[in-house]
């Protein structure tokens, strides 16, 4: 969608420490010290924020509403307005943006967490399967990223030395960032799935993320170069494996076009590829040069918290704006197995900048 009624801008973004375990820790005290920087960095209050929207999942954290517990960081008293998705929090993100479209609200919160630690995310993650045919197999995440994997390379669009380098390239754009899990020279290991290495996979951790969203003049109160959405968008594919073309994306192609990322060059591109291959898909979906700076963060391959990396990929998309080290990024993310459901956002720098 673009065009908007209002112009929204992210503020703030801030995200924990990504870490292999947390069992010291619950998800609403992994939370909250991410919810203060956003709101010390913009000088808000919770009462100041006009809607207030998470992202996390109910299997992972092996218990049913377990997002209310979450609400204990945020400060629910007095009674706020407040929303949920059972998606990555970039979709809690499109929500609070549309709500801030309606004029409802001036300011929203945006936050997702995500502990992998407890259990095994390769299976948890198979219940989003297909429940007659896919999922009674157990095919685990990795196994079903092996075969787009295995399928890009029977088509020629990469080899095993081209991914290998994809996940250096990462990890030693990720040897700064404080935040990361892994970063530097990792080694490549051994296969998990062929033709999938350790190094090819995302690292399994804990992790939380928080943004603060603002409108018009408010956001240029709160922040002095505002990361302004100038579109976003999210697209869906077939649920049935079997149906797709592994070795492409037409949902992302189809949401960055909507989300204008095709009208003007990014010199950004924040990409959720949490496999190595899976960037391959993405750049040419997205059809991104050589000279875009393509997850100068690390991206999903140096910290993976499901259900808060998508999300951080806009953040970190937008933090690169507010230290001018972008003038147009996108962000994107993914859910669902094999690149399944995409959202692509576009951030820009004002006019003025």
């Amino acid at each position: 969608m673009r065009a908007p009624i209002r112009d929204i801008a992210v503020v703030a973004f801030g995200q924990s420490d990504h870490l292999r375990t947390t069992d010291e820790m619950s998800e609403v005290e992994m939370l909250m010290p991410v919810l203060h920087e956003v709101l010390d960095t913009t000088g808000l209050r919770t009462a100041d924020i006009g809607f207030t929207c998470s992202g996390s999942s109910d299997y992972l954290a092996g218990r049913a509403f377990s997002f209310t517990m979450a609400l204990d960081g945020v400060g629910a008293w007095p009674p706020i307005s407040e929303s949920h998705v059972e998606m990555d929090g970039a979709w809690a993100l499109y929500e609070a943006w549309t709500k801030l479209l309606t004029g409802e609200a001036d300011t929203a919160l945006v936050y997702a967490y995500g502990k992998s630690s407890p259990g095994s995310v390769r299976d948890v993650l198979t219940r989003q399967l297909d429940p007659y045919y896919v999922a009674p197999l157990w095919p685990d995440s990795v196994a079903l990223a092996a075969l787009q994997a295995q399928a890009l390379i029977d088509a020629g669009e990469t080899d095993e030395p081209a991914l290998a380098g994809v996940a250096a390239r990462s990890r030693e754009a990720a040897a700064a960032h404080p935040h990361a899990q892994l970063r530097g020279t990792v080694p490549h290991g051994d296969y998990v799935v062929n033709p999938l290495r350790t190094g090819d996979c995302p690292p399994i951790g804990d992790g939380a993320a928080a943004v603060i969203l603002a409108a018009g003049d408010r956001a240029r109160e709160l922040c002095e170069r505002p990361a302004w959405i100038r579109g976003i968008d999210h697209r869906i594919e077939a649920h049935s494996l079997g149906v797709r073309d592994l070795t492409d994306s037409p949902s992302t192609r189809l949401a960055a076009e909507h989300a204008g990322a095709f009208e003007r060059p990014v010199d950004t591109a924040e990409l959720h590829a949490p496999f190595t291959s899976q960037e391959v898909v993405l750049r040419k979906a997205l059809r991104l040069g050589d000279d875009v700076a393509v997850n100068p963060s690390g991206g999903a391959l140096a910290a993976n918290p499901v259900m808060a990396a998508g999300l951080i990929r806009i953040g970190e998309a937008a933090a690169r704006i507010h230290r001018g080290a972008s003038h147009r990024a996108l962000g994107h993310a993914t859910s669902g197995p094999c690149l399944q459901q995409n959202l692509v956002a576009v951030l820009e720098a004002g006019e003025d900048h």
